[in-house]
């Protein structure tokens, strides 16, 4: 053997380390980016459950919102008869409703004191009051509500001038960009309008039952003729108030057909033949549509015939969601653009803005939970036939569901709620440990304070109309009647002497007057502490 040959074997044997420890590192990244990789996935799970628990909560408040519409055209159809039951209350809810009044009976109702500091607009605005408007709002200043009153006024003016369907035409070197919801998120209108190149069209000025007129970029645009005259009532009948609800509340789906949105409480759902056959029998190639929020702005489904569009980023939580529009010309495939308003969490880590995220989600499901105390316990003792205080998993997500109707991932979602022991039992009860509603008085049933916690929304808005004075302050048979009524409608099933004696004891002067803004301030719901604020803490 010679020198060569034994430094030929050296070189060999020092690039044969060389590779092993390549091998070792290449192993290292891979099992490190693997690691990661899970690590995202597993953030990006909880997100989305995250997401879940708000839509399924939020869409289950839709359902309160139909409710109380539904309540008050109760109390429309039945005008008559609840006249003569209760003819006080009637006028409190409908009295000025009835009277004609105009804008500025209704202006002359609000005084703006010298202490307001914020924006004080002229009507008909001018490019200095929006501008006003816009620096107030990026400053946090709250408008005045006689100045919110008189916005509204000249938005329905405006709105009244232009079409229920707006026609328009484009071509390859023009664009029309689409917005989804904005929800009031103004830093999105503002990255919207910095991006897009499309003009604001100015209100339509009506010239006899049709008109047409185009705007700078070629747009047609068509409006049809608004009857303005006649009632309510005989403008709007209860199939065209019907056809609103399902074009408001109708969500695609996966599966063929067409069947109740019970999610929303209205409208429905459509599947994809459903999509076709429409497409096909009005010669259209596709559907673009707002109304639910996505996790990254936007959505296609139905073999690409339907996309979802929704603009406002962070709608539920900072980092929520992102918000997405559409640029589309003629002759092209949609094009897509995603973006996120972010501050206070933008240069947080990931786990960080999850956690945030998942954290409100659940402490507004316990919320949702304690609503329905007594009805989930229940549920839970109907199972439990051993009166031994826990369930099996599958017994307790069949109750959760059941109850609560949220269509949730129970399972996945237990160890946030409930406690465990080691054999995979849930002690039910625990759920409720940590979380009570305030009692203002505790010898009322518990079910009565949930129902008023449950509908405080609803209630507080009926209360608002019958106070017609703004004095805070509505009558004791006043609140007795709004109540039976409410009851009623709702097929809420409480005795009214559990009412009558909460509403005795509310009336802490013995005035006989209720101060409901106070009374439902009473109502509150109290977390003892706050588990989900340790990182610890995990969905998946």
């Amino acid at each position: 053997m010679n020198i060569q040959d034994l430094e030929d074997m050296g070189c060999g044997t020092s690039s044969a380390t060389k590779d092993k420890k390549s091998e070792k590192a290449l192993k290292a990244a891979l099992v490190i980016q693997n690691w990661y990789r899970g690590y995202r996935a597993r953030l990006k799970t909880r997100q989305r459950y995250a997401l879940t628990i708000f839509q399924s909560i939020e869409y289950a408040d839709e359902q309160g919102q139909l409710q109380l519409s539904n309540f008050f055209s109760f109390m429309l159809e039945n005008y008559t008869r609840v006249q003569e039951k209760e003819p006080g209350l009637v006028t409190r809810l409908f009295g000025s409703s009835i009277q004609d009044k105009d804008r500025q009976d209704y202006l002359g109702l609000i005084e703006v004191p010298d202490s307001y500091c914020g924006p004080r607009l002229q009507f008909p605005l001018t490019f200095t009051d929006i501008d006003l408007l816009i620096e107030a709002f990026k400053q946090q200043q709250i408008l005045h509500a006689y100045y919110v009153l008189e916005v509204l006024f000249e938005t329905k003016k405006v709105l009244q001038q232009m079409p229920n369907f707006t026609h328009t035409s484009t071509s390859p070197s023009k664009e029309i960009t689409i917005c989804g919801d904005l929800h009031g998120k103004l830093d999105d209108l503002f990255l919207i309008f910095y991006k897009m190149r499309s003009v604001l069209m100015p209100p339509i000025p009506m010239d006899g039952d049709r008109a047409e007129k185009k705007n700078k970029l070629g747009t047609t645009i068509v409006a049809q003729g608004i009857r303005t005259s006649g009632s309510f009532s005989e403008q709007l009948t209860k199939q065209e108030w019907e056809q609103v609800v399902d074009i408001l509340w109708s969500d695609p789906r996966g599966k063929r057909g067409c069947y109740p949105n019970t999610n929303r409480g209205g409208g429905c759902y459509f599947g994809p033949d459903i999509t076709a056959k429409i497409l096909n029998k009005y010669q259209l190639k596709m559907l673009v549509r707002s109304h639910e929020c996505k996790p990254e702005g936007y959505e296609i489904c139905h073999d690409g015939k339907v996309i979802t569009v929704f603009s406002a980023s962070n709608y539920y939580e900072e980092g929520s969601n992102r918000g997405a529009y559409i640029r589309m010309s003629s002759g092209t495939t949609p094009r897509f653009f995603q973006y996120q308003i972010t501050r206070a969490t933008c240069f947080r880590p990931l786990y960080q803005r999850v956690n945030a995220i998942e954290s409100s989600a659940i402490r507004m499901l316990k919320e949702r939970m304690i609503s329905r105390k007594t009805d989930l316990t229940r549920a839970f003792q109907l199972q439990d036939r051993n009166k031994s205080g826990k369930l099996s998993m599958g017994q307790w997500a069949f109750s959760m569901e059941n109850v609560l109707g949220l269509n949730l991932p129970w399972r996945s979602l237990s160890s946030h709620l409930v406690t465990t022991d080691k054999d995979g039992n849930i002690d039910y009860m625990s759920g409720f440990q940590d979380v009570h509603i305030q009692k203002p008085v505790k010898e009322v049933q518990s079910t009565l304070i949930e129902t008023v916690y449950r509908y405080r929304s609803d209630l507080q808005i009926i209360f608002n109309i019958i106070d017609s004075d703004h004095s805070g302050l509505i009558s004791m048979e006043e609140f007795r009647s709004m109540w039976k009524l409410f009851k009623s409608h709702y097929s809420v099933h409480i005795d009214d002497s559990q009412f009558d004696e909460l509403a005795e004891r509310m009336d802490l002067n013995k005035d006989g007057s209720i101060d409901f803004n106070e009374f439902l301030k009473a109502f509150y719901v109290v977390h003892k502490f706050d588990k989900l604020n340790k990182s610890d803490n995990k969905l998946a």
